[in-house]
């Protein structure tokens, strides 16, 4: 499982890793450059979400893709309330105004109950919580083990989508079904990309 809570970290390091790399090259014919000698992994099938507001405003962004882990989520958001909010896959790719209940549950082929710290948990829509600074910015990135975007039994984008949601409060991982995480504050339909 993989999880962060801030992008800002991933900018230094990529511009370092590509420093290095670049060191490592070699004006030789026929000499391997660390570009080349390193593999890339190609890029899975993805899926895109605009979050809004129930007054139709932009407050970020969500990005699914699939790796061999699984499906690798990364929600960026701004312009909501500081603090700590609720982040989940919703199972249903609805997002109407303005309670946006149309998302449905949390997304669960697994028909487990809710949260990390239930027993009996927990729903494959279950993410950590996401922390939002005093300007109302944030990003999460979550991996959820084994999830498939479109293949398999149980894709995540089935026949009625799916949806992002951040909620108003803070999920306590392990209150069924929806970690006591209040209110829907922000909501996108996840879109294959």
């Amino acid at each position: 499982m993989t999880v962060r809570t801030k992008a800002t970290l991933a900018l230094p390091m990529m511009t370092a890793a590509m420093l290095m790399l670049g060191a490592c090259s070699s004006d030789n014919k026929g000499a391997e450059t660390a570009s080349s000698a390193v593999p890339s992994s190609p890029a899975g099938p993805s899926a895109k979400a605009v979050l809004l507001a129930a007054d139709g405003s932009q407050k970020g962004t969500a990005q699914v893709v699939e790796t061999a882990e699984g499906l690798t989520v990364t929600v960026s958001v701004t312009g909501l309330p500081a603090g700590t909010h609720a982040a989940h896959v919703h199972t249903t790719g609805a997002c109407t105004a303005p309670d946006f209940a149309s998302a449905g549950g949390h997304w669960n082929p697994t028909k487990h109950q809710h949260g990390k710290d239930n027993p009996q948990g927990m729903h494959m829509g279950d993410m950590p919580n996401i922390l939002l600074g005093a300007d109302g910015s944030g990003t999460l990135e979550y991996t959820i083990p084994g999830g498939k975007l479109a293949s398999g039994d149980a894709p995540l984008l089935d026949a009625d989508g799916a949806a992002i949601v951040i909620h108003a409060a803070a999920d306590d991982m392990k209150t069924d079904p929806t970690g006591n995480a209040g209110g829907r504050l922000a909501c996108g339909v996840l879109s294959a990309s």
